[in-house]
C-alpha cells in the first residue's frame, strides 16, 4: 500500500507531465495528426490523475448499511 505522500506525489508528477503535453499541443494546428496523438496521452494522463485523487479521497464506512 502506498503512502499518502507517494500518491500526491505521483499526481504531482502527473500533473507536470499532463502540462507539458498542453503546452506541446497549444501551438499545433488543429488539423495535425500530432494533436489527436496528444489528446489521448493527455486523456490517459487525467484519467490515472482521477483514479490517485479518488484513492486519496476514497469514501470510509460502508456502502450498504
Amino acid at each position: 500500500m502506498r503512502t499518502e505522500n507517494q500518491i500526491q506525489s505521483k499526481i504531482n508528477e502527473l500533473t507536470i507531465q499532463c502540462r507539458a503535453l498542453e503546452t506541446r499541443l497549444a501551438p499545433l494546428e488543429s488539423d495535425s495528426p500530432q494533436r489527436e496523438s496528444l489528446n489521448a496521452q493527455i486523456g490517459r494522463l487525467e484519467d490515472m490523475i482521477l483514479m490517485l485523487e479518488w484513492v486519496l479521497n476514497a469514501p470510509s464506512g460502508k456502502y450498504h448499511a
